[in-house]
C-alpha cells in the first residue's frame, strides 16, 4: 500500500518481522564496512540484527533472507536489478566517520534530534538523509565527490578542504593486519 512503512519482509513465501529502526540498520551498515569481519560474518550480523526471530529462518532460506534485508536497506530496491556493468559511484561518505556532521544535517531536515527519538523507521531516516541540502555535510560530500572524479575545486572549496582535512578526507579502514603491515613499511621508509 502506498505510504505504508514495511515492518516485515517476505522470504520465499514466509513473512518475517524485522527491526526497522534506523539504529539497527546502521549497526548492519557498520558491520558491512568493518575490515575485521569476513563476508560470511557480515551476512550473519545482518541476518541476526535485521530479523527479530532469526532462529525461525531455515538455513536454506538464508540467501533469500539476506537479499530481502539488502532490498529493505536499499529502500525497496532489489539488489538483483542493478544494471550489469553500471559504473560504481565513488565512495564519498562514511557513516561512522561522518556521524558528527551528518546528524546535525539530518536533524535540520527532521526538525528534531533524531538520535534521541524513541523510534524512526529506516526509510523515514533515509528520506531525511536524501533531503539534506546546504550545510557542512553537503559541502564535504560535494568536495569529496569532485576530488574523487578528478574535478578542479573552486577557491573556497580548496580553502575549506585545507582548513578541515580532519572532516573532509575519508579515512581508509584497515584491518589490524593491514595496519600493522602499513606501519612496518612506514617504519622502514623512515
Amino acid at each position: 500500500m502506498i505510504g505504508e512503512l514495511p515492518r516485515s519482509v517476505n522470504v520465499n513465501g514466509t513473512e518475517y518481522v524485522v527491526r526497522t529502526d534506523f539504529r539497527d540498520i546502521l549497526k548492519i551498515v557498520v558491520a558491512f564496512n568493518d575490515p575485521e569481519l569476513e563476508d560470511n560474518e557480515k551476512v550473519y550480523v545482518c541476518l541476526f540484527v535485521f530479523y527479530e526471530d532469526f532462529d525461525a529462518i531455515p538455513k536454506s532460506d538464508y540467501e533469500a533472507a539476506f537479499k530481502a534485508a539488502l532490498r529493505f536497506i536499499d529502500n525497496g530496491v532489489d539488489p538483483d536489478t542493478d544494471e550489469e556493468g553500471a559504473k560504481k559511484s565513488p565512495r564519498v561518505m562514511d557513516w561512522e566517520q561522518d556521524e558528527a556532521i551528518m546528524f546535525p544535517a539530518i536533524n535540520k531536515v527532521a526538525g528534531c534530534e533524531t538520535r534521541s527519538a524513541e523510534y524512526i523507521h529506516w526509510w523515514t531516516f533515509m528520506g531525511y538523509y536524501m533531503e539534506i541540502s546546504e550545510g557542512v555535510f553537503s559541502n564535504v560530500l560535494s568536495i569529496r565527490l569532485k576530488k574523487a572524479k578528478g574535478k578542479k575545486l573552486e577557491k573556497w572549496e580548496l580553502e575549506f578542504w585545507n582548513s578541515n582535512k580532519g572532516i573532509c578526507a575519508l579515512k581508509e579502514k584497515l584491518s589490524e593486519e593491514e595496519q600493522a603491515e602499513k606501519d612496518r613499511l612506514n617504519a622502514l621508509l623512515g
